[in-house]
């Protein structure tokens, strides 16, 4: 029995954009839906739960970054955000904000398909490794979740990415290159902070200090460090 099509949620408010989108990305297996206000496509959102949400920052009555906040609010679903302005602050904006990746406008579609494959892809990946076991964090790399006293971790798939990278090697230390290449959808030519965002983002859901961490480490001028005590 074939695999259900992936669904993708645009919301953008040029109309003739998400029709032309729309028909090139059914020639590569998806569905595709489509808002071009905020309000439809958070309504989009909660009623049609797509597979991965494209979204654009120049929107009306509520820009991009806000919508993405409010989607990070509400789900762990996959964004990749669109604008016309390559401006690199707004990349650090919209990756600060839980964005998966980032493109600029104008760009080719395959371009885009390609990063959505991608960032499709990393989300569904299975791994064959046994559940890690850090005190009270649990992280289970076939189901992609991690549980820390108990409570599930709503994790972006960059977020669950650094930390799996981190955690299935302790005490190994990561170069934030080394980081760059694992977490795929970022635009390693973007901007280097985009690591220590990610970091950052990551150590606030887990309650980690960086002064006095339990689990991530900054290893000062080379990158990060996974300190957790394995479970005996």
């Amino acid at each position: 029995m074939a695999e259900p099509r992936p669904t993708l949620l645009m919301i953008d408010d040029d109309e003739k954009l998400n029709a032309l989108l729309a028909e090139f990305f059914d020639g590569f297996g998806f569905h595709s839906l489509s808002a071009t206000d905020p309000e439809t496509g958070l309504k989009l959102l909660q009623r049609m739960k797509p597979d991965l949400v494209i979204l654009d920052v120049m929107l009306p009555g509520m820009n991009g970054f806000e919508v993405c906040k409010e989607i990070r609010r509400r789900s762990d679903v996959p964004i990749i955000m669109l604008t016309a302005r390559g401006d690199v602050t707004d990349r650090i904006v919209g990756l600060e904000l839980g964005a998966d990746d980032y493109l600029p406008k104008p760009f080719e579609p395959r371009e885009l398909v390609a990063r959505i494959q991608t960032v499709l892809r990393r989300g569904r990946a299975g791994d064959d490794r046994d559940l890690l076991s850090f005190g009270d964090l649990r992280i289970d790399p076939t189901a992609r979740t991690v549980v820390l006293r108990e409570a599930p971790l709503n994790l972006t798939t960059n977020e669950f990415d650094a930390l799996l990278l981190l955690a299935a090697k302790p005490g190994k230390v990561f170069s934030r290159d080394e980081i760059l290449n694992a977490l795929r959808g970022i635009d390693c030519d973007a901007y280097n902070r985009s690591v220590d965002i990610t970091m950052s983002r990551l150590r606030q859901k887990l309650g980690d200090d960086p002064k006095s961490p339990r689990f991530i480490k900054t290893v000062w001028g080379t990158g990060y460090v996974f300190i957790g005590e394995a479970a005996k």
